[in-house]
């Protein structure tokens, strides 16, 4: 069987691991096992992962720092698993680099159509674009290397934050809806808590020097959503 990506479970629950790598496995994926932070790393390092899923309680080293540490030489996307509902797992998780989250218990359905549509990206409205830059002020994305730089100065973000800039600047000063966002950039088949794209605009602004009651970049337009550039 050809595989279609390779994928890292990362979870101290034995089972469990076992029946999410399953059913990647099932789907065509090439998987991974680890039930421990440190060890996660080196199979992160080795394997070079498309995706990884990667719970937050861990031994050794707990997700946020697996995380913190998988990003320095991988731009893997990763979900991050949480066995609670609190906004701040969720936070601290976007915030070190993880793509997008889930609670527990979850729907494996759910959580093989989230992969699915992280791993068709970048999506073809992008590609088709390719050597193309947009400028917006002092802010320069250049939408084939991904590299964005403000003021001259290279501006370092995740794969998710990169695209949700890009799907927004295509269209300076056009206000999009969450859903539009995730449409765009997660893709239709993605289906989960939109104000996941709270999150990962919070994280551009911070980078970007935004101030939120004035911001120069990224604009909340309200009971619309997000805009970019000057309304």
């Amino acid at each position: 069987m050809v595989t279609i990506g390779r994928v890292l479970v990362v979870d101290d629950e034995v089972a469990l691991a076992g029946i999410i790598a399953s059913y990647f496995e099932r789907e065509g994926f090439e998987t991974a096992i680890s039930h421990d932070g440190l060890a996660a790393v080196e199979v992160a390092r080795e394997m070079r992962p498309d995706l990884v899923i990667l719970d937050l309680m861990l031994p050794g080293l707990d997700g946020v720092e697996v995380c913190k540490e998988i990003r320095k030489f991988s731009d893997a996307y990763i979900i991050m698993l949480t066995a609670r509902d609190e906004e701040i797992d969720k936070v601290v998780g976007l915030a070190v680099g993880a793509d997008d989250y889930m609670v527990k218990p979850f729907s494996t359905k759910e959580l093989i159509a989230r992969a699915r549509a992280m791993l068709r990206r970048p999506r073809t409205d992008l590609v088709e674009v390719e050597h193309e830059s947009i400028v917006i002020g002092e802010l320069s994305i250049d939408l084939d290397t991904r590299i964005v730089l403000l003021n001259e100065q290279s501006i370092e973000l995740t794969r998710t934050e990169f695209d949700i800039l890009a799907a927004l600047a295509r269209r300076p000063r056009v206000a999009f809806s969450r859903r539009q966002i995730i449409d765009m950039v997660w893709g239709e088949g993605w289906y989960g808590d939109e104000h996941v794209v709270d999150v990962h605009v919070g994280h551009l602004r911070k980078k970007f020097g935004d101030d939120l009651a004035d911001s120069a970049y990224l604009r909340t337009v309200r009971g619309v959503g997000y805009a970019i550039g000057a309304p």
